[in-house]
Parts: C-alpha cells; sequence; structure tokens
C-alpha cells in the first residue's frame, strides 16, 4: 500500500478480532514511528504497550462511561498508551524557543501518533485515537515520572468490521491565499 492509499483508506477502527499482533509486526511498526519528525530531533515520544487486562480495565475506566472507544479497548488485544516527555521538544538549552512553551511536546506526538496510525492500517492493523480521558489518572496508572504525560491512547488489533469515511471539509472551506478569509480555491 502507497501512502497516498493508506491516507485515503484509513479509518478510526471499533472493533476488534482478538487475535494476537505479533512482535515481529510491532518491531516494524514501531521501526516505522520512530522514524517521525519532532522538534531539533528530540523524539519526544515514549509508548506503553499495554497488554495485561487488569491494566486495560484500569485505563478503560478512566475513559468517561459515554465513550464508545470503551468497547474497542476491551476487544483489542493491545491499549498502546502515547506518552510525551516535557521540557525538551520546543526548547534550547532549557529554555522555550516558541510562545507555546512546553506544549510542542504535543505536536510532536500527534505527528508519532498520525505515523503510528497510518503504519499500522498499511500492515493489516486498525487503530482509533482516543483522547477523551482523564490523563493524570492514566499517568497514575502507569507509574508515570512527572516530566512524562500522557497524550494519547489506540487499541490496536486486527479490525473485524470497516468503518466508513465521516465527511469531510472541501479544501474551499479550509485553504485561504495570503490571508486569512481570502479563498485559495
Amino acid at each position: 500500500m502507497d501512502l497516498k492509499e493508506a491516507i485515503l483508506s484509513r479509518r478510526s477502527i471499533r472493533s476488534y478480532k482478538s487475535d494476537l499482533v505479533s512482535e515481529q509486526t510491532l518491531k516494524e511498526l514501531f521501526n516505522l514511528v520512530k522514524m517521525s519528525p519532532s522538534w531539533a530531533n528530540t523524539q519526544v515520544w515514549e509508548f506503553v504497550l499495554v497488554t495485561d487486562k487488569h491494566i486495560k480495565d484500569k485505563l478503560i475506566n478512566s475513559m468517561p462511561e459515554g465513550n464508545p472507544a470503551r468497547k474497542a479497548c476491551s476487544e483489542a488485544p493491545i491499549m498502546i498508551v502515547e506518552l510525551g516527555i516535557k521540557g525538551k521538544s520546543g526548547f534550547k538549552k532549557g529554555e522555550p524557543m516558541t510562545n507555546k512553551g512546553d506544549n510542542w511536546y504535543m505536536y510532536d506526538a500527534g505527528i508519532a501518533m498520525q505515523t503510528l496510525c497510518l503504519a499500522a492500517h498499511s500492515m493489516g492493523l486498525g487503530t482509533v485515537i482516543l483522547g477523551l480521558f482523564d490523563a493524570e489518572q492514566a499517568g497514575k496508572i502507569l507509574n508515570l515520572p512527572e516530566n512524562i504525560a500522557v497524550v494519547a491512547m489506540t487499541p490496536i488489533g486486527y479490525p473485524a468490521a470497516d468503518s466508513k469515511c465521516p465527511p469531510r471539509k472541501d479544501i474551499s472551506e479550509f485553504i485561504y491565499k495570503d490571508s486569512y478569509g481570502v479563498k485559495k480555491f
């Protein structure tokens, strides 16, 4: 699958088979993720792969009851928790270099998560990026130090069903020329 096809066909998967994902497949996946770009090559992302049912259940409980991803996380053989290292991305010699302060690690982590999702899809795996959970509670469950933050989570596994593409904006709705509001297309 080429990149264009992966971008066009990747969907958020909310139903998983119980089939295990091999260690070799996971290594191949994360060897692709490590190639994600980051501020000054700081590579501030880390991941916890959770397979222990007890820990998965605790992480699922960090999500609100109405979160439809709870079921997906329960079904998938692995929950991936993406972490971000604070105080590195967007910094030079310990000082923030942008007006975004210590939030730049979120941008770098987002790039890595997108790489993970596209690479997983190209390998026949499904993901759905989760942000609706109590990040502090999830961090406590995983025993994180203060300089590490939970950024996102995703179940990962083999899809049990296809997912449809939701409607997308036309590019004329978000592309401008030279100044905000001046339509390009």
